[in-house]
């Protein structure tokens, strides 16, 4: 039985999405009885996000599953300056120019997860550069400076872990959290949000939010926090080895994106199948509870739906048959990353082509250390060549990441 009333706290608790909520109740009364406009903010930094991002893109989804408004903000305004939370450095500025092309290839991700448009449930991309362009630094500081202290910004763990570890936080940084907290008196204003939702370490900013909206407008709104999503390993969560696992194709080909959700820990897949997934409860449970190898069907389930959702059916689908024909029947797939060559090539060549290595001396690294294959062979000799002889070849690095090299 949940202890929450509305659909929607009710479908956050029992998918596992709540960390920490400001007046659960009064928000709880608020979702029974009227829908309720809530937000993220995505700054971007890079012409995808990746599935780190993943969680807060679901929190979305659920929103307007429960018959609420998603709004998704981009930070075209602070994506100037750049979140400092829990960063060891600043990131690099971007100019108007980079920042317009990556939120139109973000906006191509929301799509595919939520339904956009007019509607009283449909969701809305806004810009927040839309008001904070147009600010004026003197103007600003008298109306909305005044509220926030010093003394308690430094005390945030997202600033005080990088003060206290003596690296530099720029005052264009320590900005970030006053035009954050803002955003959302600006959304509270313009829109009618009543909820800002976002990772637990973004639990000061949306405090900070909350209290403005109250001060300058004795608004009444609310927070959400999920949990810090780590591995069953204790990793971080969308962090591999061989990079970030993006959500866009152009970065990421369907295979690896559907065997990075194959290969999730078997600790994991109950847990990985109620945030990414539109699997019923009920059904997780059957798949959780599986045991031994039979774990590995519920695994392809967690693949293949959070592909589907992400990428399509066809992709989720064809990714599928690929890792089946690759994996159990030996054959070469089509939708595996691939690379051409002109009858033959390096192994070394061949692996950094592929992405599978960083550079040639990472290749070499990689061979002499026994994880590189050639058509399912272990190769040790780092001046390896791969043959075509007019067909593809299969090189794998590792057991989890496998390309094709085809004949010009």
């Amino acid at each position: 039985m949940s202890e929450f009333s509305s659909d929607l706290l009710r479908l956050l608790s029992e998918r596992g999405y709540i960390h920490q909520t400001t007046d659960a109740a009064a928000l709880d009364a608020l979702a029974a009885k009227q829908v309720v406009p809530g937000y993220i903010g995505f700054d971007p930094t890079a012409p995808s996000l990746h599935v780190g991002s993943l969680v807060q893109i679901m929190l979305l989804r659920r929103l307007q599953q429960a018959g609420h408004k998603p709004y998704v903000l981009m930070g075209g305004g602070t994506g100037k300056i750049g979140d400092p939370s829990f960063k060891d450095e600043a990131r690099k500025l971007s100019s108007d120019d980079v920042i317009a092309a990556n939120i139109a290839g973000i906006q191509r991700i929301f799509d595919r997860f939520l339904t956009f448009g007019d509607g009283p449930t449909d969701a809305v991309m806004v810009n927040n550069a839309d008001w904070l362009d147009k600010l004026e630094y003197i103007p600003f500081l008298r109306e909305v400076g005044q509220h926030f202290s010093v003394n308690r910004m430094l005390s945030f763990d997202s600033v005080k872990l990088r003060l206290d570890r003596e690296q530099s936080l720029s005052f264009l940084e320590f900005n970030y959290m006053i035009l954050q907290g803002y955003d959302f008196r600006e959304l509270a204003r313009r829109h009618g949000v009543r909820v800002q939702m976002g990772g637990s370490d973004q639990w000061g900013n949306i405090v900070n939010g909350i209290e403005l909206a109250r001060r300058m407008d004795g608004a009444e709104v609310f927070g959400i926090t999920t949990p810090l999503l780590t591995t069953a390993d204790g990793h971080k969560m969308g962090k591999t080895v061989s990079g970030a696992v993006w959500l866009h194709e152009d970065q990421l080909s369907h295979f690896d994106y559907w065997q990075f959700w194959r290969n999730t820990d078997d600790r994991d897949v109950g847990r990985f199948l109620r945030l990414f997934t539109d699997v019923s409860l009920d059904e997780i449970a059957r798949l959780e509870a599986l045991e031994g190898a039979e774990i590995n069907e519920a695994k392809k389930v967690l693949a293949n739906e959070a592909t589907a959702m992400c990428r399509g059916r066809a992709a989720a689908d064809g990714a599928a048959d690929t890792a089946r024909r690759t994996f159990e029947e030996g054959a070469s797939g089509g939708s595996l990353p691939s690379i051409t060559a002109d009858g033959t090539i390096t192994l070394v060549d061949a692996l950094v082509e592929l992405g599978f290595a960083a550079s040639k001396g990472e290749a070499r690294r990689l061979i002499k250390g026994g994880g590189a294959r050639i058509d399912g062979e272990k190769v040790s000799d780092e001046g390896a060549v791969v043959t075509l002889a007019g067909q593809p070849v299969r090189v794998s690095a590792g057991k989890k990441h496998h390309g094709i090299v085809h004949p010009a």
